[in-house]
């Protein structure tokens, strides 16, 4: 004959399925939030790894650019001419 009472042995299996699923509710902002900064740092590092190799293309133009006869080439390349020069426009060169 079987008894009509309370089966404790499956009250104490879903008390400890429900602690576990608080639990794993509680850890799923923190993980989450996690995930979301991980991705925010890797792509902050991202931009930090383009930033630097910039500055080092500028760094670089800036000591090209201080050189001396620098200034004279630069406004030459644009196409300037000192006073006094003539400037001569050659068309139809040959292509190299």
């Amino acid at each position: 004959m079987r008894r009509s009472g309370i089966r404790w042995d499956r009250v104490g299996r879903v008390a400890l399925l429900v602690t576990l699923a608080v639990i794993t509710l509680s850890y799923l902002s923190p993980a989450r939030h996690w995930i979301e900064q991980s991705r925010t740092a890797r792509e902050q590092h991202g931009q930090l790894d383009r930033l630097l190799a910039k500055n080092r293309d500028l760094k670089r133009n800036l000591k090209r650019l201080r050189a001396p006869g620098a200034l004279e080439r630069e406004a030459r390349r644009l196409g300037m001419v000192r006073q006094g020069e003539r400037s001569y426009v050659i068309e139809n060169l040959p292509a190299r």
